[in-house]
């Protein structure tokens, strides 16, 4: 199992941290578009667990991109343990802000628009489908790496 496609070190693996950077980042500039996020605690978290995400994978893609130029991935159990765990963990922290974003904002757009204005929810709204697309892919990175362990 020495190129299991989406570890660290592949090509696969580097489009999954690319694409995690993009969408947190457009997860983070739509839910910061609207000025009144910080009157909710779940549009904080959310903005809060984007801020940990973007410098956790914008680093693993330099990672991969570096072991793709020189050819030469990462195989030290201890990087990749560590590496994983983290996965997991930003990934289930990116599920809650995800999942937490999504029903604050069905709640406030059922609210007869008294809450916030619908140009406000539908940026809150795709704030929070960026975010279920990080998770997404994060998720399949954590797996990825989870299934090169066992080989090591």
């Amino acid at each position: 199992m020495d190129g299991v496609p989406g570890s660290l070190g592949t090509s696969l693996g580097f489009s999954l941290r690319l694409g995690q950077t993009l969408f947190s980042c457009a997860s983070l500039l739509f839910m910061s578009l609207g000025v009144e996020f910080y009157s909710y605690t779940a549009f904080c978290y959310l903005v809060t667990i984007m801020g940990l995400v973007i410098p956790w994978s914008f680093t693993l893609a330099l990672v991969d991109g570096y072991s793709i130029l020189v050819k030469c991935p990462v195989r030290q159990p201890g990087v990749l343990v560590i590496i994983a765990a983290g996965d997991w963990v930003l990934s289930v922290l990116t599920l809650a802000a995800a999942c937490s974003t999504a029903s604050v904002v069905d709640l406030l757009f059922h609210s007869d628009g008294s809450f916030c204005s619908p140009k406000c929810c539908s940026r809150y709204q795709l704030s929070a489908a960026m975010a279920f697309l990080t998770w997404f892919l994060s998720l399949a990175s954590a797996l990825l790496n989870l299934w090169l362990l066992p080989s090591l």
